[in-house]
């Protein structure tokens, strides 16, 4: 006989894999917005640990186009946000939201491998708080690929 899965268990599952994205996205957020502000002041005192955060932050690496890196990632974190925000609300959303957000956690994962490669290979010095949005990105990443199999699984 099949095992089955009890279905309040599966939907408990899938609120918190749509929790720790929503969760992994605020703190995305909250994390460009200081990485643009460090871009902004210069402030040294807001940098941990090392001098690697204000060498990879002032490197000729740190914009594109004149607007610093911290932007796109602010801008990525805050549309994963916003759908996340907007799941519950609309059809659309809930239906083609995880893929949505599987879409940008692959480009922002893509985006997260060249310029890990440039702080290593490059730059030669790491940023903690670029470390810890790649961290965040591959877990919104991560589960996005989960509730995409989830869902078709249902």
């Amino acid at each position: 006989m099949a095992n089955r899965v009890d279905p309040t268990q599966k939907n408990k599952t899938n609120r918190a894999l749509y929790w720790i994205s929503l969760i992994a996205s605020l703190l995305g957020v909250l994390d460009a917005i200081y990485l643009f502000i460090y871009k902004l002041t210069g402030n040294n005192a807001m940098c941990i640990g090392n001098s690697g955060c204000h060498d990879v932050n002032f490197s000729p690496y740190s914009v594109i186009y004149g607007i610093p890196v911290a932007v796109f990632g602010l801008a990525a974190y805050l549309v994963i946000l916003a759908i996340h925000l907007l799941e519950p609300r609309s059809r659309l959303f809930k239906e083609n939201g995880p893929l949505a957000v599987f879409g940008l956690g692959l480009a922002g994962v893509a985006f997260t491998v060249y310029l890990t490669y440039l702080e290593l290979y490059v730059i030669h010095a790491i940023c903690p708080f670029c470390v810890a949005s790649a961290v965040l990105i591959t877990i919104i990443f991560i589960v996005a690929i989960i509730r995409l199999v989830r869902q078709t699984e249902l």
